[in-house]
């Protein structure tokens, strides 16, 4: 690690870095330590950049990980049987199954994160404009606004793309967060514990979000012929989530890109219900920490059935 310096009029201002190889290319991370500091306050607060970057260039690493993973040509085929057995195709869904299905997802899409709106209420904000007294104000504008980004990834041609993430984010919470629309900004960072306070889930650094996002649009662009829909769909899913580009919100714009690219490979729409919560988020602890996608496509199959019991029933 090395000391880099910059002046700006007469402002020094004194930043930690350190250059490491990753997929055969040369990455540098950089830590603030702050302006005009004398050589004591430099050796001080460089002992505590220095763990900073070393977790820094550690996490990067974790991030990076599920882009290493190679799926064989026989895993591939167990992966299309896996498919198969689902009986998934490619069906349109009608102007009612859609108005059922957009009910459904934003309950329980906004029910894994927390809303205490329950699904008469979803029913009847979007059908009748009625609003439960006993509801917070944001839960109400979420609920619209969760509605509306379903169909605005219904009408866009854009697979995956920045301005689409921030876009869909804007749309979601634009009543209801400030930062809406907003990526993370540098210093920003998500740790997510559990109720006994252990640490679950740590996002990419801050300064990496951007980087990170482009590799996974990059890679998508790469792959999105070479591996089936779902898994396509998968990927692009759980290494959202790995990244966690916003301060709030990841999960509910991560499931609607999930939707996004199965829709635009013409498969039908997917709701991760909300009594399957527990499932969902074990999919992506395995997804993270062992590169194993197939939990994940048996919960989008198990997810597909209930989807077509929901349209029989109507």
């Amino acid at each position: 690690m090395h000391l880099e310096i910059r002046k700006i009029k007469n402002v020094k201002k004194y930043y930690l870095a350190h250059s490491f190889r990753l997929d055969n290319k040369i990455r540098k991370v950089r830590h603030y330590l702050g302006s005009n500091l004398s050589k004591d306050q430099i050796i001080k607060k460089r002992k505590n950049a220095e763990l900073i970057i070393k977790e820094k260039i550690i996490n990067y690493k974790k991030i990076r990980d599920p882009f290493k993973t190679v799926i064989s040509p026989t895993e591939l085929k167990q992966l299309k049987t896996l498919e198969a057995k689902g009986n998934i195709k490619a069906i349109h869904l009608s102007k009612e199954d859609w108005k059922l299905f957009i009910e459904k997802f934003t309950y329980d899409t906004n029910a894994i994160e927390g809303s205490t709106v329950t699904p008469k209420e979803v029913s009847n904000i979007l059908k009748k404009d009625k609003w439960p007294r006993e509801r917070a104000k944001w839960e109400i504008s979420e609920t619209y606004g969760l509605a509306e980004a379903i169909a605005y990834i219904r009408n866009t041609k854009t697979h995956i793309s920045l301005a689409l993430i921030k876009k869909l984010h804007k749309i979601t919470f634009k009543n209801s967060k400030s930062f809406a629309g907003k990526l993370r900004k540098k210093g920003e960072e998500v740790v997510i514990a559990d109720r006994f306070g252990n640490i679950v889930h740590r996002g990419a650094p801050s300064t990496l979000v951007i980087r990170l996002l482009k590799d996974l649009i990059n890679w998508y662009s790469k792959n999105k012929k070479k591996y089936p829909p779902i898994v396509i769909a998968i990927i692009v899913h759980n290494y959202f989530e790995i990244i966690h580009p916003f301060r709030d919100g990841n999960g509910r714009v991560g499931r609607l890109l999930l939707n996004n690219i199965l829709l635009k490979h013409n498969l039908p729409p997917i709701n991760i219900e909300m009594k399957n919560r527990a499932e969902y988020y074990h999919i992506l602890r395995e997804y993270q920490n062992n590169n194993n996608i197939r939990p994940s496509i048996e919960l989008i199959l198990k997810e597909y059935k209930n989807l077509k019991k929901m349209i029989k029933k109507r």
